[in-house]
Formats: structure tokens, C-alpha cells, sequence
């Protein structure tokens, strides 16, 4: 078994619950090929880097797969046949990794409040 990223945009018309949906679907696949999901990542609406297919946001999402070599191909065809999925891209990796990834680390440090930026109770 080999380690592998998958990274794919769906279309941001589309509702949260069928962005939910189409997951679900990828990970059946996965599944089916013999492989399983090590972690998943929901990163949200986000601004692209350019249009693709007119659409200037999309809905990201990571996979972490566990899953063999001859796996990803028909994964990849499958994800070409989805109509709300406009971009992915697949990556190998030497080790999986547990821990969130950079996306998710940002957004965490984004959401906490800053202590620095709270007003002191000594100050006049």
C-alpha cells in the first residue's frame, strides 16, 4: 500500500451537504479500490488562484488515502466523470501524516482570539 494526497475543488454553487455528498462518494471509491481514508479535511470556500470553468471560488477538500498503486487511476477517471469537481490533483507521499495540515493550522490560529489585542484592566 502506498500513501497518497488527494486534493480536489468542487464547483461553489453547489450546497454544503452535497460537498458532504461527494465525499462520501470518493471514499466508497476508495474503498472499493482496497484503499482507506487516513484523514480528511474539509478547508472550506476559498478564493482560486484563476477561473477555471468561469468560477473564481471553490469548495477544497484533502484526503489522506492508504490505498494501492493501481487504485489511483480509476479514482482519477471517476473524479473526471463528477461534474461538481473542476480541479484535483493527486500526490504520493513517502509517510502519511497525522497531523492537520498547513490550511488547517491557519485557519485554527485564526479563529483564537488574540490575548495581545485585548485591552488591559490597568490601562487608562
Amino acid at each position: 500500500m502506498a500513501f497518497y494526497e488527494l486534493v480536489y475543488i468542487v464547483r461553489p454553487d453547489v450546497a454544503t451537504a452535497q460537498v458532504d455528498q461527494i465525499t462520501a462518494k470518493i471514499v466508497e471509491q476508495v474503498k472499493k479500490q482496497g484503499g482507506k481514508v487516513a484523514k480528511t479535511e474539509q478547508w472550506g470556500l476559498r478564493n482560486l488562484a484563476y477561473k477555471i470553468k468561469k468560477h473564481k471560488k471553490g469548495y477544497y477538500t484533502l484526503l489522506g488515502l492508504d490505498m494501492p498503486g493501481a487504485g489511483v487511476t480509476p479514482l482519477e477517471h471517476q473524479l473526471k466523470l463528477m461534474e461538481d469537481v473542476i480541479r484535483f490533483h493527486t500526490i504520493s507521499l513517502e509517510i502519511m501524516d497525522d497531523k492537520p495540515s498547513i490550511i488547517m493550522k491557519h485557519k485554527a490560529k485564526s479563529f483564537q482570539p488574540d490575548a495581545s489585542a485585548a485591552p488591559r484592566a490597568d490601562a487608562k
